[in-house]
């Protein structure tokens, strides 16, 4: 094939064409407009007026078992040969489709001028066993095999094992498996059309229906499988609550109405499968025994949960209860659906049935009244705070727990007076803070704080004179309590944070704090200040404040405190401006002669008698500066610094040469004093010290003698309790003992005298059944031989009997012989069988004769 296909492509150019065997050519003579075909073997030679359209192409071979599709086929007559029109075209079928299968001969064929391979060489489709195909029919034909009329939209099944020849109006929709239904299995079938059905019902559009025999099963075509039904088995703790969905008759032969329940138990089958008018409402499994009680588990059962206590109930216990199964309660009287909970009250006992599952078991809170808890409404949602009383949640109710900012945590668990001024952030900055915060950071490290239980109520200890802001985000309004007091927080309520400046100098952000601090307090800030020569100074202040409050039940005045988020900051550097602007234009002797008078003119200002003021107040928050205190001034030039210090050290120096003098004379005197009043107290101490040691002797002597008595005395009253305990020892023992006897001989008589009732009701039970047997089979034999005597009859009876004698008697009637007697003389004579003897004898000449032989 690969020399031909070379060549002809090589002699594609010339008019020469080699078509090799089974190979062909289209010819386009373009005179005629006519494409004929050239068949192989032979050399084709092209004509000016031809082209070669096709070609050479090999012809289609179709092997056996296989078929092709050809699309707009020529038109053959009854012979098979093709028909030609009048300018020599082929005749075709367009848009027509022909399947063509194995030749007899399996000789290839070519297409011919406009046939077209639709389908290539395809292996024909082999159906398998417990498969088919479902068909469905695009043209009307008659189909012979079935000898049935299709019309076109018709679907029906081709059932294996078979190999299917495909046809040109048929096409195949899918390929179906049986599906294997096994022991205590159904398959569920619904009808898509109305049909008969292989049992030969006829099946309405959407009826269902089982299917019960073990084994596979072929859907039809218009059957859908809609699932595969398992049967449930029943035992002696499990049965089957159904409901009808219509009216029809069970498998049982019952009538069951619309909306009927009933129960399917051991007792009616072993295994049942849901009919598809039957509902499975639930499965009934388990049986409750209420003790006290003996009983022993049948085979096949066993204890779900094991023994279990009953719920004995306190009047502050209770137990919540969820309903699993839809059940009549009748200790409430009420109808309980699947889903409801409710709760069982102390004091009782309460046995829970087998349609109930107990969820928790509740205790009552009790709660001081400063206690409480946040409880929050399952359904609603709604959460609540019970304080200070004894409680108990219900059903509907849980602990809900409140979340709070982690700053929050750490500030409840602080005191709010010793730790106010504990730094929460760190300064790297300056040293001295650093180390106070290290020192803090420590101290808190060494307390153990309990972690808070978030469904308590969250409360908090104002101290006196301080205040907290307490806002409602629910409600949206804020609320201020004075110490001292205890805040307890609602559900939606949440503590104001204060971010206080802290550290020297001041810093904003530096102390945290839930409630604000009254006063009077007082803080301490650095502010550098310039003089009018240009001396830059550091001073070093200490301002004492207070909160000044006329009415604090006002709560516009009581709102005022919380208006400055940071009002140490706020007051620092308003004071710090004040100062600054006052000491700008004053000279650096004055300021340091002056500097207490300047600094305070400044701050608190002049009253119209020019007089100092004595305080300074903040009308945004009501804070009031009552005094400054200057406790330090130190140059920021270091030159300047120089020269004070060096005339302070000679002062200082001065000052402490005398007090020193005076001390050491203080010292000496005190000195001599303490040695005379330590020597008089040394031998009170002594004096002392023998009195006590003599009293230690004499009880230490006291000691010794209770101590001989008492072990002595233990001593003989344990023996005595020893001989005592193992003489009731031995006497419950021997008693015990007796008992085991006396009841392992119970025991044993009890048991030999149930195994021999037990033998002798087998042994009659027995007997009993053999001779029912003896008489049964002996009423069998009597009446089949009275049945064939009445089908025999009495007539019958009787000729057979005499047929011998009348059978003999005919004969030696047929014979003439009035009387005959044919002996040797040395036999008896015995006339009863002569007859039958005589018989034989005729018999066989009778043969002989027939034979031919001439008697």
């Amino acid at each position: 094939m690969s020399k031909a296909t070379t060549t002809d492509k090589k002699s594609d150019s010339g008019p020469l064409y080699r078509i090799p065997p089974y190979f062909y050519i289209h010819v386009l003579d373009q005179n005629t407009n006519v494409t004929r075909l050239e068949i192989g073997p032979k050399t084709f030679i092209k004509q000016d007026n031809e082209t070669v359209t096709i070609g050479p192409e090999k012809m289609i071979t179709v092997p056996p078992r296989h078929y092709c599709v050809i699309e707009s086929p020529v038109v053959r007559n009854d012979a098979g040969e093709v028909i030609f029109d009048k300018n020599g075209q082929a005749k075709l079928v367009h848009a027509d489709l022909e399947i063509r299968l194995s030749q007899p001969d399996q000789s290839p064929f070519p297409l011919y001028p406009g046939e077209i391979l639709r389908q290539p060489v395809t292996p024909l489709k082999v159906v398998p066993a417990n498969s088919a195909l479902r068909l469905k029919a695009v043209l009307d034909f008659q189909d012979e095999a079935a000898d049935e009329q299709r019309r076109a939209g018709d679907e029906w099944l081709y059932e294996g094992p078979a190999t299917y020849i495909p046809r040109k109006e048929v096409s195949v929709e899918e390929q179906i498996r049986a599906t294997v239904i096994s022991s205590n299995q159904a398959i569920r079938l619904c009808a898509k059309k109305e049909i008969v059905d292989r049992t030969g019902q006829r099946r309405v559009t959407g009826e269902e229906w089982l299917i019960k025999k073990t084994g596979a099963y072929l859907p039809l075509a218009y059957e859908t499988v809609v699932s595969v039904e398992n049967a449930y088995v029943l035992t002696d703790k499990k049965a089957l609550h159904l409901c009808a969905l219509k009216t029809f008759t069970d498998n049982f032969g019952k009538e069951r109405m619309n909306g009927e329940e009933w129960l399917v138990t051991l007792a009616d089958t072993e295994t049942h499968i849901l009919s598809v008018y039957e509902q499975l409402v639930s499965v009934v499994n388990v049986k409750l025994v209420v003790g006290e009680k003996s009983f022993f588990l049948q085979p096949g059962e066993k204890l779900q949960n094991g023994i279990q206590d009953v719920f004995i109930l306190g009047e502050d216990e209770g137990v919540i209860l969820k309903c699993i199964e839809a059940f009549k309660d009748t200790q409430a009287n009420v109808n309980r659906n699947p889903g409801d909970r409710w709760m069982i009250r102390g004091p009782t006992e309460y046995i829970p049935p087998t349609q109930v599952e107990v969820v928790t078991r509740r205790k009552a809170l009790p709660l001081d009244a400063n206690e409480g808890i946040y409880v929050r409404d399952i359904k609603t949602g709604c959460v609540r705070a019970v304080i200070g009383e004894t409680y108990m949640l219900t059903q509907d109710e849980e602990l809900w727990q409140k979340e709070l900012p982690k700053k929050v945590e750490e500030l409840l668990s602080r005191d709010a007076l010793s730790e106010r001024n504990v730094l929460t952030r760190s300064q790297t900055s300056d040293k001295n803070q650093s180390q106070q915060q290290a020192a803090t950071t420590t101290t808190s490290s060494n307390v153990n704080v309990a972690k808070r239980d978030k469904s308590k109520l969250v409360t908090y200890r104002v101290p006196h004179n301080a205040a907290v802001q307490i806002y409602d985000y629910k409600a949206k309004k804020a609320r201020i309590i004075f110490g001292p007091e205890l805040v307890m927080l609602g559900p939606d309520e949440h503590f104001t944070l204060l971010s206080l400046s802290g550290s020297v100098p001041k810093k904003p952000n530096q102390i945290q704090s839930l409630c604000l601090l009254l006063g009077p307090d007082f803080f301490t800030d650095v502010i550098v200040i310039e003089t009018a020569d240009h001396a830059r100074l550091s001073l070093q202040l200490s301002y004492n404040w207070h909160f000044e409050i006329s009415d604090i039940e006002d709560d516009k005045e009581a709102s005022k405190l919380f208006s400055v988020p940071d009002f140490v900051g706020d007051a620092a550097k308003a004071i710090a401006s004040r100062v600054r602007g006052a000491v700008a234009g004053t000279q650096f002797d004055d300021f340091h002669k002056n500097s207490a008078q300047i600094i305070r003119t400044s701050v608190f200002g002049l009253d119209a008698n020019q007089k100092i003021r004595e305080n300074f107040t903040f009308p945004q928050n009501n804070l009031v500066i009552t005094s400054i205190d200057i406790q330090s001034v130190e140059p920021v030039d270091q030159r300047t610094r120089d020269a004070l210090q060096k005339s302070v050290q000679l002062a200082i120096e001065i000052t402490t040469n005398s007090q020193e003098a005076a001390a050491k004379h203080e010292a000496s005197r005190r000195e001599q004093e303490a040695k005379g009043l330590l020597e008089r107290q040394r031998i009170k101490d002594d004096a002392e010290a023998e009195e006590v040691r003599k009293q230690l002797l004499l009880l230490q002597a006291e000691s010794s003698a209770v101590e001989v008595t008492g072990q002595a005395k233990a001593e003989a009253q344990s023996r005595a309790e020893s001989a005592l305990i193992e003489g009731r020892a031995s006497v419950e023992q021997a008693r015990l003992r007796a008992d085991a006897a006396r009841i392992e001989a119970e025991a044993e008589i009890s048991r030999l005298q149930l195994a021999r009732e037990a033998e002798i009701n087998y042994l009659r039970e027995q007997n009993e059944l053999e001779i029912t047997k003896k008489a049964e089979m002996s009423r069998i034999e009597t009446d089949k031989f009275k049945l064939q005597v009445e089908s025999i009859g009495a007539s019958t009876i009787q000729a057979i009997a005499t047929s011998g004698p009348d059978t003999q008697v005919k004969l030696l009637q047929a014979l003439g012989l009035q009387s005959m007697l044919v002996t040797d003389g040395h036999s008896p004579i015995n006339l009863m069988g002569f007859g039958q003897g005589l018989l034989g004898g005729l018999n066989a000449n009778t043969i002989s004769n027939a034979g031919g032989a001439p008697n």
